[in-house]
């Protein structure tokens, strides 16, 4: 059960784990200060607050029907220009050549 848990939120948890440990080691560090822990702190809450409002308004937002999405694929299917690729080594074709001094013919 404890393996269970660990693969589904150990991916979860991982960041916030190093978070606490780095807030951690910089307020009990000598060098660390408490304007540093409080600024990362700060910003640390920042990042929560926007990831937790994200998750709201991608829940919020309503689910698009299949026959949609496909009426769309479709749409930009026939939008997009087709190009045929010719092989320039094709039988009938001339090879292209560079731009230059005009091939001396027998006249």
């Amino acid at each position: 059960m404890v393996k269970e848990l660990v693969k589904r939120w150990g991916a979860a948890l991982r960041p916030a784990l190093m978070l606490f440990v780095l807030l951690v080691e910089t307020v009990l560090a000598d060098t660390g200060s408490l304007t540093a822990a409080v600024a990362f702190a700060a910003t640390a809450a920042a990042g929560s607050a926007l990831a937790l409002c994200s998750l709201l308004a991608a829940r919020c937002a309503p689910a698009v029907p299949r026959t949609r999405v496909r009426t769309a694929i479709r749409d930009r299917e026939r939008r997009t220009a087709f190009l045929p690729q010719r092989a320039p080594d094709a039988r009938g074709r001339t090879r292209p050549r560079a731009p230059g001094r005009p091939l001396l013919t027998a006249a």
